[in-house]
């Protein structure tokens, strides 16, 4: 439990509501979903331009190599996440309506599926700019939800100087645990992944934000880290929009961000903690990320969890592996705050789905009443 004085010194912001948690997944441990038959990739999977093929169809790939480029500084590159063959190139439904250019990649159903694309490397050796370059080459982006280039938020403008690295752990957004459980389960990945990003923006210190509705999580990581280094934990106050960047900056280090400006005017840079655990595993093996941590939940699942999702995986795979009691028409990707609601069970998993929420259409009705 937290001592009194750290009870004190909780941080937040003005205002904010307290909407019913729903975080009853945070106390099973993640879980790994099977391959399907068949992967889904869309060229833009991110904010900024989409990626430029590398592939044709009927090429066989392997796990993890390189299937489309980066097309300029605002993208990122895309890796096969299984061994397979490229069957089609093609527009395919999306989360958000319109369709996309998608690889349509067929599983090899045999293969152990090993990421057979990487070689290892000392980071720490690297300059900022060549970490930066190894962020866009692992084709990470915000794992928060937002899908915003992580190389981007890391290059910062050269007439700045960032001193605060702000880590988010604070995952405000009712029914979603992802961020505690890997927080839970992979401290020493998101410890080195921090370590990373300071070395790619110069910051002398970083600071852990975390919900004090996750006590263990604040527990376990500052078991983790030596008390007098530069990466500290902070507990903030349960309630949304405790995560919002700005807010938690204000919450955090008293800084307000000018209206309509970047965190980086006022020294900072933010990352949340799925994308930084996902460096801290990516970088020293120079891999692409090609699976991730999902909150699979809501009153219609009868197997509700932290599942890791290989990327490209159809919604209609993932929710016959946790069993679907609901309705697609109430069938939200994110948290019930800030996700998007699809009307299609063909749409992939993608970078930026933090969670996969099913609402029964009973109880959408009586909550609506």
């Amino acid at each position: 439990m937290l001592g009194l004085l750290d009870k004190l010194r909780r941080k937040t912001f003005a205002r904010g509501i307290h909407p019913p948690q729903h975080k009853e997944t945070a106390e099973v441990e993640i879980r790994r979903l099977p391959f399907p038959s068949r992967l889904i990739l869309p060229l833009a999977q991110h904010f900024g331009a989409a990626s430029k093929p590398l592939v044709h169809v009927g090429q066989e790939v392997v796990r993890g190599e390189p299937i489309a480029a980066a097309d300029g500084f605002m993208s990122v590159p895309l890796h096969a996440p299984a061994t397979g063959i490229i069957e089609s190139i093609e527009l395919m439904p999306s989360a958000r309506g319109p369709k996309v250019e998608s690889i349509i990649l067929k599983v090899h159903q045999g293969s152990a599926q090993r990421v057979l694309y990487g070689a290892q490397r000392d980071v720490e050796t690297l300059s900022p700019a060549e970490v930066i370059q190894a962020v866009q080459d692992s084709g990470m982006v915000g794992l928060g939800g937002a899908g915003f280039p992580s190389h981007v938020k890391l290059s910062v403008p050269p007439d700045h100087t960032i001193d605060t690295l702000v880590v988010n752990g604070c995952e405000c957004e009712p029914y979603l645990t992802t961020d505690h459980r890997i927080m839970l389960e992979q401290g020493d990945d998101l410890i080195r992944g921090i370590g990373f990003a300071m070395q790619a923006v110069g910051a002398e210190r970083a600071v852990i934000g975390i919900e004090d509705n996750k006590l263990d999580a604040i527990k376990k990581l500052r078991e983790l880290l030596p008390k007098d280094g530069p990466i500290t934990v902070q507990s903030v106050k349960t309630k949304y929009p405790q995560g919002s960047e700005k807010l938690l900056i204000t919450a955090l280090l008293g800084r307000e961000v000018p209206s309509g400006g970047f965190p980086y005017q006022v020294g900072v840079v933010v990352n949340n903690v799925a994308t930084l655990t996902e460096l801290g595993v990516l970088l020293p093996e120079s891999e692409g990320l090609i699976e991730r941590v999902i909150t699979i939940t809501g009153p219609g699942v009868r197997k509700p969890g932290n599942y890791i999702v290989t990327l490209g995986t159809p919604l209609r795979f993932v929710l016959e592996q946790v069993g679907f009691e609901g309705s697609q028409a109430h069938l939200i990707l994110g948290g019930p705050m800030m996700g998007t609601t699809v009307a299609s069970l063909d749409v992939p998993v993608t970078k930026p789905v933090s969670g996969i929420l099913v609402m029964n259409e009973h109880v959408v009705r009586e909550r609506a009443a």
